[in-house]
């Protein structure tokens, strides 16, 4: 869940301080860009493999999935921090309800970027002052959908070669597909796509008996146990958020489920998870916007897997489908129009 599909590339062609400033601060970013392939020529054996693995995930991305051609990640970023960009999200504080900002060609998304951390923290004072439940997240990567060409930046070296490659095919899928004003169906599709395509290359590349497959399998085992917990919890509060009770009775209901939850998490944490990267959720202020970016990204039901499956489980496939999609019309269902691609309806 760490990159996010904003279209800030695009910022700058149009009016507004927000769209100007962030646009600006992007297309500084690009400016600095050097082609990776120089990685190759350099000092460093380190850079050079990253290089190749960079462009070997593309080419597998491109050429044997079927995503769009591109320039993405054909340039490299020195940067100097481990994220890219700071990202604000808001929900009702007494309700699973989306704060929503709308942007020209991608019209609305329940999140918005900020560069500079700083501006960030002060959209978050705004959005409490209106009673709203605010996080903010550092994401690595975003889309700009195909208008610029999105570079890779130098804190990507240390990645795994699995979340190398769900990064690259992730965002890479955004600029293959993507439907204005459905949020929901853009991510947890490139969720989807991005973590099944990372899958298959690991597999075509290292093999399943490999370090690099039994990483994957290993931190899915983790993801889907702390994914369940997560669910588990929104589960708790939605009934609780039904219910005709006075705001405040609500609100501090919410705050001892939330506190049973962390309190079971803490108890549980060594029978449920294989390493620590889950430890420490107690010591997060979780609220509605932490829990709802779970709801957007990661799909309860399984659909896209579901469909994935009843299709033969054939990525390049799932992709074609996906890549004859057009703008649904007022009040059409995009996974219905994703069905009748795949001729199951």
């Amino acid at each position: 869940m760490a990159s996010v599909s904003i279209l800030l590339g695009c910022c700058a062609l149009f009016s507004g301080c927000y769209t100007l400033k962030q646009g600006s601060a992007m297309l500084g970013y690009l400016g600095q860009a050097e082609p990776v392939k120089r990685l190759l020529d350099g000092d460093s054996p380190e850079d050079a493999e990253f290089a190749r693995r960079v462009m070997d995930i593309r080419h597998f991305a491109l050429e044997e999935l079927g995503l769009r051609e591109t320039s993405n990640y054909t340039k490299y970023v020195d940067i100097d921090r481990d994220y890219l960009a700071a990202v604000v999200s808001a929900s009702a504080s007494d309700s699973f309800t989306r704060h929503e900002w709308w942007f020209p060609v991608v019209g609305s998304v329940p999140y918005k970027g900020f560069f500079n951390p700083a501006d960030a923290r002060k959209e978050r004072g705004k959005l409490e002052k209106k009673g709203l439940d605010v996080w903010i997240r550092g994401v690595d990567a975003f889309s700009t959908l195909g208008w610029f060409s999105d570079p890779l930046y130098s804190y990507m070296k240390d990645y795994p070669v699995h979340r190398l490659a769900d990064l690259i095919i992730h965002e890479s899928l955004h600029a293959t597909i993507y439907l204005k004003n459905h949020a929901q169906f853009n991510e947890e599709l490139a969720e989807f796509v991005g973590s099944e395509g990372a899958r298959l290359y690991i597999e075509k590349t290292f093999g399943s008996d490999s370090d690099e497959y039994r990483a994957i399998t290993g931190s899915d085992g983790d993801s889907a146990v702390f994914l369940g917990l997560i669910r588990q919890l929104i589960a708790e509060l939605e009934p609780l958020y039904a219910a005709d009770l006075p705001r405040e009775e609500k609100l501090q209901k919410k705050a001892e489920i939330i506190q049973a939850a962390k309190t079971r998490f803490d108890e549980n944490y060594d029978t449920l998870f294989q390493n620590d990267n889950y430890r420490g959720l107690s010591e997060l202020p979780i609220n509605n916007a932490y829990l709802e970016l779970y709801r957007l990204y990661y799909e309860e039901d399984h659909y896209f897997q579901d469909l994935y499956t009843r299709t033969g489980s054939d990525l390049p496939h799932f992709i074609a489908a996906v890549k004859t999609l057009k703008p649904p019309k007022a009040r059409q269902n995009p996974k219905a129009l994703l069905e009748k691609a795949l001729s199951l309806n």
